[in-house]
């Protein structure tokens, strides 16, 4: 028994002219007739061939998704090819299709990982009551108003100071933050919330790193206490 037959070939001397003439057509209208007519069935048996010979399925993703995502993307690529340098389009294309899937791969792994990692930390430390700390000690100050009152502290503060760029950044991280506490931070004991999770959450928002964080976070200190003492008067 012998090698299975190979069937037609798809993309061909003939492709390989069309990409040349779709890519000195001058108006989008030509572009379009030579990429219907000459190129997306041949694009599309390529892409197909690609995802299923090198196994390069996304997770939570249905195939005609992925197939129809990395055809679009090889579109916006397709003007880059240079026929001239003596590379065939067959070969280029091919390459950025295997290329941006495999990346695509990689970052849905680092997601669901990063992802994966924050939900184990997350409730180790919801656990942990050495995490947690009380907002208020007054069980007669709403929880609601003290919350509402910081982010309009906050934002008139951002308004009127002059602030550096991390500083400004993290006082709108920190307005996000507040104005999301019922999902992000409460650990559902009264007054309490997880200090870690709101760091957490201000180094993914932000991009800036701990020591940035906690320095950025200084002009913001004496705005929490005013908001208490001016609630208990």
């Amino acid at each position: 028994m012998g090698r299975k037959p190979l069937t037609k070939q798809y993309f061909g001397p003939p492709q390989e002219e069309a990409v040349r003439v779709f890519l000195t057509a001058t108006t989008w209208d030509e572009k379009n007739t030579v990429y219907n007519t000459f190129l997306r069935d041949p694009l599309t048996k390529m892409i197909d061939s690609i995802i299923r010979r090198y196994r390069l399925y996304r997770p939570n993703m249905e195939y005609d998704d992925i197939h129809g995502d990395t055809l679009s993307f090889l579109v916006t690529k397709m003007e880059k090819f240079k026929p001239a340098k003596g590379k065939k389009a067959y070969s280029y294309f091919g390459t950025i299709c295997k290329n941006y899937l495999m990346g695509q791969i990689m970052k849905d792994n680092r997601d669901r990982n990063r992802q994966i990692s924050y939900e184990d930390i997350s409730f180790s430390i919801e656990q942990d009551e050495k995490y947690s700390y009380e907002i208020f000690n007054d069980d007669s100050l709403p929880l609601e108003k003290v919350i509402n009152t910081l982010i309009t502290k906050i934002k008139d503060f951002i308004d009127t100071s002059r602030l550096n760029i991390n500083e400004e950044k993290i006082g709108y991280c920190l307005m996000d933050v507040f104005l999301n506490y019922k999902t992000i931070f409460i650990a559902g004991k009264g007054n309490k919330f997880n200090k870690n999770i709101i760091l957490y959450q201000l180094r993914e928002m932000s991009g800036l790193t701990t020591k940035e964080i906690r320095s950025s976070l200084k002009p913001y200190k004496n705005i929490y206490k005013d908001i208490l003492s001016s609630l208990q008067m």
